[in-house]
């Protein structure tokens, strides 16, 4: 199965399968495409809740920045709502990931009637040492590896490989002409926790990314890092507020600077003026004595 969380159940020779959302409400889901990354957040949230399975919440103190787990509002579909709550008065609008970009806002935050797309995930992953790397190997090694996650090579639009930090970008967009039981949100969700430790797939499934790695050019290549870069169709919704105490020190000065140069321009041009002045002031004058000397 893709989804190790959801139950199966054989009815008259039949299997069902079915994934717990809430303590009234399960939803019917096909085990053999991935389960979408909407419907998977909210039941992970829902364990959180119930204190289901061996994950725990950290102690009351700590803090972890991170704005990705939510319980998200997800359509019947399992795709998400444009704008989120968590299930409480505090709102803001996600993109087709369900990824955050707006700043956070009340019940009467305005979204768009649908999310706005996000066209390229960016995915990076370093891999732990190995002792030779083939790149053209190891690129295929990487689209074997998507493949697991149901990804079609139509939306591999390119691989990078940086030897000196081990790091693997992966950089996959969307392709109207490409056609794919698994959405690419859904397919970099299932990826990143695969990689943290925190796999989504049922032990019976054949995926390619194991917990000890998967083969490669006669050793294991398995990684230690994963990130997921979203890229939407339309330039993120931020405010000041959002932005680091570093980019605003660096506007300000910014704009102290532009200030100073139009204070010393002007300065520069009043003295100018003054000075222009005093040579049209300075010629009259001379022209005075001028004209009293031939006088005389």
């Amino acid at each position: 199965m893709t989804n190790r969380f959801a139950k199966c159940l054989s009815n008259d020779g039949v299997c069902t399968c079915a994934l717990q959302l809430s303590d009234e409400f399960n939803r019917p889901v096909n085990c053999s495409t991935l389960t979408s990354k909407c419907w998977m957040m909210k039941n992970e949230m829902f364990r959180l809740k119930s204190g289901i399975g061996a994950r725990r919440k950290p102690t009351e103190h700590a803090m972890l920045d991170n704005d990705g787990i939510y319980d998200p509002d997800c359509r019947d579909d399992g795709s998400f709502h444009s704008r989120q709550c968590n299930g409480t008065s505090t709102c803001w609008c996600v993109n087709t990931a369900g990824v955050r970009r707006t700043d956070k806002g009340d019940e009467n935050i305005e979204c768009p009637a649908h999310p706005v797309a996000t066209f390229w995930f960016q995915i990076q992953l370093r891999h732990k040492p190995i002792n030779e790397v083939d790149e053209v190997k190891l690129k295929k090694a990487i689209k074997d590896i998507f493949a697991a996650y149901q990804v079609d090579p139509g939306y591999i639009e390119k691989i990078e490989y940086l030897a000196e930090d081990r790091y693997i970008t992966v950089d996959l967009k969307q392709n109207l002409t490409v056609q794919t039981p698994s959405d690419l949100a859904t397919a970099a969700y299932y990826l990143e926790k695969d990689v943290k430790g925190n796999t989504l797939f049922s032990s019976t499934y054949n995926r390619s990314i194991q917990d000890d790695g998967v083969p490669f050019n006669g050793e294991k290549l398995s990684f230690e890092e994963a990130y997921v870069y979203y890229i939407d169709s339309k330039n993120p919704e931020f405010s000041m507020k959002r932005m680091t105490p570093g980019i605003i020190a660096v506007i300000v000065v910014v704009c102290l600077a532009i200030v100073a140069g139009l204070v010393v321009l002007f300065l520069t041009r009043r003295k100018a003026a003054k000075a222009h002045v005093y040579q049209k002031a300075e010629g009259r004058e001379l022209d005075e004595i001028q004209k009293q000397q031939l006088t005389t």
